[in-house]
């Protein structure tokens, strides 16, 4: 196994800084999960690009840089946190997460659409409940010209309700999924996969949005107790939130 200390670059919240994003939190689940000694550096949204260039190219499809990356100890760079799980998993295979489980190959379309459906519901909160004042000139730029309007104008004819209400047949079929072992809580009954840490890293994110909008999730999802109990089940692995 290599040895050494990885660096995870992740976007923190306002203080005290805490992991909150969705892709952040499968890496970050996926390293506690294993055990892997690792550190954080925090960059704030304008500052991501300038640190992770010199490094490595952009996406190709977005042309931009995100987060997660990671560094290796060797001091190779890996973005995207589906090509860090597959870096992770061959280096360092203790206690597989089992990437080629079809339920990961069910949730990873679900999760391309839940995600967009949300977006009137999530997104506005971003930089009101969760980002530090760095992010916000840039994240308010990006957004409203990705959308092609202010975010006001976004508000105003994106309402919450109907977003819910696209959203709910895709967390059903995830209530599905979890039902499907009886022996839970986790996608594959006793055994821990990637997939836990793709679905509860949504769940953390809804939550550092807001308890009300978690709450939604909860609500909208046909059986609550189900999406509460993979949460508890995870919880050593995502206690760990901050440096």
């Amino acid at each position: 196994m290599s040895k050494g200390t990885i660096t995870l670059f992740d976007i923190p919240t306002k203080a005290p800084r805490k992991c909150w994003s969705l892709n952040p939190w499968k890496t970050r689940l996926l390293f506690n999960y294993k055990g892997l000694d690792y550190k954080v550096e925090w960059l704030e949204y304008p500052d991501i690009q300038p640190r992770l260039e010199p490094h490595l190219p952009p996406h190709p499809e977005q042309r931009i840089y995100t987060i997660p990356t990671i560094m290796l100890p060797d001091g190779t760079y890996v973005m995207d946190s589906r090509k860090i799980a597959d870096v992770i998993e061959q280096r360092y295979p203790e206690k597989p997460v089992h990437l080629d489980s079809p339920y990961l190959a069910r949730l990873e379309p679900i999760m391309a659409k839940l995600v967009p459906a949300l977006w009137p519901v999530f997104i506005p909160h971003e930089p009101t409940r969760v980002l530090g004042e760095r992010s916000l000139p840039f994240w308010y730029e990006t957004r409203e010209k990705y959308l092609g309007m202010t975010m006001d104008e976004y508000q105003r004819g994106n309402p919450p309700e109907p977003a819910w209400e696209k959203a709910e047949p895709y967390i059903r079929e995830v209530t599905a999924m979890l039902k499907e072992n009886p022996d839970g809580p986790f996608f594959m009954g006793h055994t821990v996969s990637y997939a836990d840490f793709v679905w509860v890293g949504f769940l953390l994110f809804m939550k550092a949005i807001g308890e009300d909008e978690f709450h939604g999730v909860l609500e909208r999802s046909g059986d609550g107790e189900v999406h509460k109990a993979i949460l508890e089940a995870t919880r050593p692995w995502w206690e760990r939130d901050g440096d």
